[in-house]
């Protein structure tokens, strides 16, 4: 009896995990694939990957701002390195920063930006991605609040 409680206890906080798990939207960059959780909210935007232990390399995490503005990032409690990209309105990657785990240093946009993708580190480079590629997809982003 105790092991069916404890099965049944278990199944509800997956399914409780499941449904405040962030939404996911698909990008792409050319004929990459790019699985992008959603942060368009204060809550989602101020935790982001923060205590991750790893993320796979066709995932990433797209923050969506309600209005363009230049947009800072830092570190603090994010176990992964990784990269980011300022995009504007159309997709277009305004710039491209990496970032060290657990580190304050501030990562700021070059303008102002509604939208930013974070990558594991390296991920633009290796894929040929610069300043002025552009992403498609992010019409499919939730608006920010």
């Amino acid at each position: 009896m105790k092991t069916l409680r404890y099965a049944f206890f278990l199944l509800g906080t997956l399914a409780c995990a499941a449904a405040q798990a962030a939404p996911t939207i698909e990008l792409s960059a050319g004929m990459h694939r790019i699985e992008a959780e959603v942060a368009n909210n204060n809550a989602d935007r101020a935790t982001g990957l923060m205590n991750r232990p790893s993320m796979p390399m066709h995932r990433g995490m797209l923050f969506v701002f309600p209005e363009a503005a230049v947009q800072c990032f830092w570190m603090k409690n994010t176990l992964i390195p990784l990269s980011i990209a300022f995009l504007d309105d159309a997709g277009k990657i305004v710039q491209i920063a990496d970032m060290q785990p657990q580190s304050l240093d501030n990562h700021c946009s070059a303008k102002p930006v509604r939208f930013a993708l974070e990558m594991n580190a390296g991920w633009f480079r290796s894929r040929g991605l610069s300043a002025g590629a552009k992403l498609s997809g992010l019409d499919k982003a939730p608006p920010g609040r």
